[in-house]
């Protein structure tokens, strides 16, 4: 196999793996009723060493501002946030979890850790075959 097909070979099998993972998280999200993205969400406004602005989750997301305007708006719906006035700055708000979405976040974030210690293995197998070329 030329180098090239193999490169080709390498990097296929390491977006399949990262995939798969994705797909695992969008379903294990879609079981405690937030979204895929929620469930991101939530772990940016989670591990924010400041408060959440909508501006820091569009770009630890690397989203457009309107659509994460949008995700907020659906996250406050499905009860996981609530937007609070920023008390520097009142005309801009920041993102707070509620009660439910710390609830859903550490649950999440559980099963995601099992998940890469299962899994973990082989990703990095097929990140090493990547980049250890």
């Amino acid at each position: 196999m030329s180098d090239v097909a193999q490169r080709l070979k390498d990097l296929a099998e390491f977006r399949y793996q990262v995939r798969r993972f994705i797909g695992f998280s969008e379903a294990a999200s879609e079981v405690d009723g937030v979204s895929g993205q929620q469930y991101q969400m939530l772990q940016v406004v989670g591990a924010a060493e400041t408060r959440a602005t909508i501006s820091y989750i569009a770009e630890r997301m690397v989203l457009r501002h309107n659509s994460a305007v949008e995700l907020v708006d659906r996250a406050v719906k499905a009860g996981v946030a609530r937007r609070v006035a920023d008390e520097s700055d009142h005309r801009r708000s920041v993102v707070e979890m509620t009660d439910k979405g710390r609830e859903v976040l550490m649950r999440l974030v559980e099963e995601h850790v099992a998940e890469l210690k299962r899994v973990g293995p082989e990703i990095v197998r097929a990140l090493d075959a990547v980049v250890g070329q």
